[in-house]
């Protein structure tokens, strides 16, 4: 049964509902919590406004995509400080990133010279001892880098960039001293 009445008297409440001896009373909400819920609802239109509508401030995925070139930009400053010799050629050997993205241009590019694996076809077995222009990584450097036009080998400086170079720089000295069965050994023995 549901009595809706008002309750003389009682100035808490002005409407009260029973039902099943469960009392309702319709209270007026305590001016905190307006102000909490009317802020919220003025801050979302605020924000619907500035950030979604009229692009009067940057979007987060703006700002990510600032942020990360940001970060891109320091940490290719802070690879070009490094001074480029054989001692950071061969740290970087030991990066799996480098390496990871050096074997996928070693894929794109170089296999078809040297194979997949380095083996040589056209151009040196990669995985042995021989190297003709030598096999230390500031040699790798300025051959891949400059090229060697006599042998066929084409400059790669501005296809791969700097950091590309030193990618593949640091996969082939993955390979060297595999071993693989392919193209004779050519060169000085290193």
């Amino acid at each position: 049964m549901s009595i809706d009445s008002e309750k003389p008297g009682d100035p808490h409440t002005a409407v009260w509902h029973e039902v099943d001896g469960i009392v309702e009373h319709d209270n007026k909400l305590p001016n905190w919590w307006l102000f909490t819920l009317f802020a919220a609802m003025f801050f979302a239109v605020v924000y619907w406004l500035a950030y979604q509508t009229t692009g009067a401030l940057p979007s987060l995925r703006e700002t990510y995509r600032q942020d990360y070139a940001e970060h891109v930009a320091k940490q290719a400053a802070a690879a070009a400080a490094r001074p480029l010799n054989d001692e950071t050629l061969m740290a970087l050997s030991k990066d799996e990133a480098a390496v990871a993205r050096g074997k996928v241009t070693f894929t794109a590019i170089c296999a078809a010279c040297h194979l997949q694996n380095g083996e040589g076809l056209v151009g040196p077995n990669l995985t042995d001892n021989a190297w003709i222009h030598g096999g230390k990584p500031m040699a790798m450097h300025l051959v891949i880098s400059e090229g060697v036009i006599a042998k066929g080998m084409p400059s790669w400086k501005a296809t791969l960039g700097d950091a590309g170079t030193k990618d593949v720089i640091a996969y082939v000295l993955t390979l060297k001293g595999k071993n693989l069965p392919g193209k004779a050994p050519e060169g000085t023995v290193e």
